[in-house]
């Protein structure tokens, strides 16, 4: 039997706003602490679950400045967060970002196993390559590491993680009280890892959860980037304008997944969209219009500054060409810097209109009454753009104008689910549980 291919769904949770989010603090129903307040996550987090989301997104990074988005100048750490959620929600996944960078792989793969085990098999790893320079200086770094070596030793990180994930065998702890046996030592297994960034020797001293291992999610539109998230992740968290753009790079990455052996079902395509939602389109236009007139230039051209370490635009002339940066932002969000300074060179902007651009780019697709976003999300949908959407949540209004609003029509048309599946993130999201190595060595007769 044919099982229908449907959506999944995401909740990132921004508290009082992230980048571009100038004035979302602002809103009455946001409590100024909410990017530090449990119970506003709690909350936020079992609204997910009662519109059966398959998990909450929680983003980190561990350097800021003066100009930092709102949400990432006060916010609480992810696992330590996503542990609390784990209490308070039963099926809904648990997706939380630690960086490959400044993280050493042992007690990356302690902390997520810990929370894997805690939530009964929900937990996610978005890994992530730091892009933010500075990070460097809180961990003792003259200097950040090249793209190079960042994404060498993510590849290398995450290797010896799911390695270590495999320590203990699936039946490793017999606790058998009358035979006085509590595990077995033949389903116990080092690692001794010996790497070009790491070595480890192991074995992590935790069982597997219901669902094997925590589920990698990943980001990066680079070409090492894609190329990593091609060969570990099995969902990437990506943007797209268009539905062109989405469907190109689903194309590009599933390609380079089934080339490198994997199943390329097996690797999901899930954007952020922040939907503008009202009941009537022309309302929403005028919503849109709204929103967009609230942004903060001087902010955003503080955050223009992001991508290059942290760079200062506010020292150049807003009307003169935009400036010439040289290799600036090479150790930094590679990729997005070149992006802006390719856009400025081909059109000639200034520094004002690149701003500008900015401000502009990040309109949302998905504006209207729920039925015109239900309408495009299915579009995009079935066009191929993505098998599943992460939905940025701040006032919870506008969250319940989504799941009570759109979803209601897409889950009659089938698109969405009616009921979870499964009780962990994996099977929820239709991924298989991967097979401990020792056991598939052990039954097939060949060293790992």
């Amino acid at each position: 039997m044919t099982i229908r291919r449907q959506l999944k769904l995401g909740a990132v949770l921004l508290g009082v706003g992230g980048p571009g989010q100038h004035h979302t603090w602002l809103d009455p129903e946001i409590p100024g602490d909410a990017s530090v307040d449990i119970r506003w996550y709690i909350a936020r987090a079992q609204e997910a679950e009662a519109a059966k989301f398959d998990h909450v997104f929680i983003v980190d990074s561990q350097f800021i400045t003066p100009d930092s988005p709102h949400h990432y100048l006060n916010r609480l750490e992810p696992l330590t967060l996503l542990s609390a959620l784990a209490v308070h929600t039963t099926h809904i996944g648990l997706v939380g970002t630690l960086t490959t960078s400044y993280n050493d792989p042992f007690n990356v793969a302690r902390r997520l196993a810990s929370l894997d085990v805690i939530s009964g098999g929900r937990a996610g790893w978005n890994v992530v390559a730091t892009g933010d320079g500075g990070t460097a200086g809180n961990y003792g770094r003259a200097e950040h590491y090249d793209y190079a070596t960042r994404y060498g030793r993510a590849l290398e990180h995450v290797r010896v993680v799911q390695g270590l994930w495999d320590s203990y065998e699936d039946d490793a702890f017999p606790r058998d009280k009358e035979r006085g046996v509590f595990f077995d030592p033949t389903k116990q297994h080092p690692l001794n890892h010996i790497g070009e960034h790491f070595s480890v020797v192991g074995p992590l001293n935790i069982q597997r959860s219901p669902q094997g291992q925590p589920v990698i999610f990943q980001a990066g539109d680079s070409e090492e980037g894609r190329d990593l998230g091609a060969t570990i992740a099995e969902a990437i968290f990506t943007h797209a304008q268009t539905v062109e753009q989405g469907r190109a790079f689903a194309q590009d990455i599933k390609a380079r997944a089934a080339a490198k052996g994997r199943d390329p079902d097996h690797v999901l395509i899930v954007p952020g969209i922040s939907p503008i939602i009202a009941d009537t389109d022309e309302e929403a236009r005028d919503k849109e219009r709204a929103v967009r007139g609230g942004k903060d230039f001087h902010r955003a051209l503080k955050e223009l500054g992001r991508p290059f370490g942290w760079h200062d635009f506010s020292r150049y002339d807003l009307d003169a060409p935009f400036p010439e940066l040289g290799d600036l932002g090479d150790r930094s969000f590679r990729t997005q810097a070149e992006r802006i300074k390719k856009l400025a060179r081909e059109n000639g902007y200034t520094l004002r209109e690149v701003v500008q651009h900015t401000l502009d780019s990040r309109r949302s697709p998905f504006v209207g009454s729920p039925r015109t976003v239900a309408d495009e999300i299915q579009r995009w949908f079935e066009a191929g753009a993505f098998d599943g959407v992460n939905i940025t949540v701040n006032a919870p209004s506008e969250f319940a104008r989504f799941t009570g609003g759109v979803l209601p029509i897409l889950r009659e048309r089938g698109v969405v689910r009616d009921e979870y599946e499964a009780t962990t993130l994996r099977g929820n999201l239709g991924l298989p549980i991967p097979e401990n190595i020792h056991t598939a060595a052990r039954l097939t007769g060949v060293s790992k």
